[in-house]
This record gives structure tokens, sequence and C-alpha cells, in this order.
């Protein structure tokens, strides 16, 4: 079986406090992979940034002061026809950081095919969560398609892209890149 994580694709990360246009963009493409993913049944799961109220007072608060994907708010909740696309078994991993350690947990004795990620904020969330799914299955194909991620900087995208090969990762890059 084949497992698609869908990364953070939430109304803040991509139209919202944090948004950019490159994330807009990705909303047909992850509809039409989320499709195709059930067709070949395989499992589509969700990874969500959770904030509360006091984030402005965490330690991510103070590096990165802008109130985003608040719980219960309509920022946290995912973005357009992506969200359109999650059933009720689909399970969610709400998470107060880059990666899910729930996420981790929960695959880690599964038996996937490959597992590929794809969403938002490449540098930090796509990043940290393909650390997480490689360092649960160190014997598990990776797989991340630039076609399917963005982080609103262009730069900081392709080194973590370098990064994420680095660490074998399987980054499918197109020929305009």
């Amino acid at each position: 079986m084949k497992l698609l994580v869908i990364v953070d694709y939430q109304n803040d990360l991509v139209n919202g406090a944090l948004g950019f246009e490159a994330a807009a963009a990705l909303d047909r493409k992850i509809a039409h992979k989320i499709r195709d993913y059930r067709k070949e049944e395989g499992e589509v799961v969700y990874t969500m940034e959770t904030h509360q109220k006091d984030y402005l007072t965490t330690l991510m608060g103070t590096k990165l002061p802008i109130e985003h994907c608040i719980e219960d708010t309509q920022g946290h909740r995912l973005y357009g026809f992506t969200a359109k696309e999650r059933t009720d078994k689909d399970k969610v991993f709400y998470k107060d950081t880059f990666g899910s350690l729930e996420l981790a947990d929960h695959i880690k004795f599964r038996d996937y095919e490959s597992v590929e990620l794809v969403g938002v904020m490449t540098n930090t969330n796509v990043l940290s969560t393909a650390v997480m799914v490689k360092t649960a299955l160190p014997e598990t194909e990776v797989i991340v398609d630039t076609d399917y991620v963005a982080a609103p900087d262009e730069e900081l995208q392709a080194k973590a892209l370098d990064v994420l090969e680095s660490l074998q990762v399987t980054i499918v890059r197109h020929e305009a890149e």
C-alpha cells in the first residue's frame, strides 16, 4: 500500500496570515493526487499545524510573531478543493510544531510501498515531516514531487529539497527547474 501525506494545507498557510501565491496554485493538483491515491486504494492522511490562542507567547510565536493556524478558526481549516477531498476515514494528525511524532508512531510498524508528501512550507513543515517519516520507515521510499510542494522563499525551498535528497528522500524534479 502507498501512503499520501498532505502536509499542513490549511487556509492560513495557503491564502491567510502566512499564505503565498505558489501555495494556492497547488490546490487542484493535490486534490487530483488524493483521488488518484484513493483509486489505487492508497491511504491518505493529513497533518495540521495547530496553535492555541497563546501562540505569541510560545517559543515559536516569539520567533515567528504572526498568529496562524489557531485551533477552531477559519485559518486552521484545510484549504479549497483539498479540504473537500478529506473523508471521515482519513486520519488527521494535529501538531503544534513542524513535524508530527504521532504520525511517526502511527506509521512505524506499517509496511508501505512508499510514502509521498505534498503540501506547504517545504523548508520547515514538509522537511520536518519527511525526516520523521524517514526515521520511522528507513527502508521505505519517501517521495517529494516538486510540483506538489511550495514555500514562500524559492531559495529556501531549493535548499530544503537538496537537504531532503541528501537524506535519501526521492525528489521528483521537473525539467523547468
